[in-house]
């Protein structure tokens, strides 16, 4: 058995992946955002189409308001009744999300359909590019922050 002395611990390493973890990384919290974009703001119907207890779904919402990402906004005085949007930090959130179900329907989700169908009737991939100079984004020509 070794001794933390001998072995000082070593500090994880410190990027924005993990930052975002730490507001989005976990379940109900990134259901939650899907209903959000998807247009759903009242806390029954998101309670409902994700499936998560209603103590677990107003900590998650309190937490994503705190953070910015979502803010609440009352609808009824009588009784108090709020409704859940997002935040211009939230909305930023839609290519994530969609990445995550394109990433989805293809290694874990496989039901025929296509996760994400364009208005012009076809599939959607991502496909991240330079916006300066157009060249298609890949490990080789890229630097990573912490990498």
């Amino acid at each position: 058995m070794t001794d933390s002395v001998d072995h000082p611990a070593v500090a994880p390493r410190a990027c924005p992946v993990a930052a975002s973890l730490e507001v989005l990384g976990e379940r109900w919290t990134l259901l939650a955002i899907r209903e959000l974009s998807y247009g759903v703001h009242r806390f029954d119907q998101i309670v409902r189409n994700t499936g998560a207890s209603r103590d677990k779904l107003a900590d998650r919402l309190r937490k994503l308001a705190a953070a910015g990402v979502i803010e609440r906004r009352q609808y009824s005085e009588r009784p108090p009744r709020f409704e859940y949007h997002l935040t211009a930090a939230g909305e930023e959130l839609r290519p994530v999300l969609l990445g995550l179900a394109l990433w989805g329907d293809k290694w874990v989700f496989h039901d025929g359909e296509s996760a994400a169908t364009h208005s012009c009737g076809h599939g959607v991939e991502i496909d991240y590019r330079c916006r300066h100079c157009g060249e298609a984004v890949s490990r080789e020509n890229i630097d990573l922050v912490g990498s």
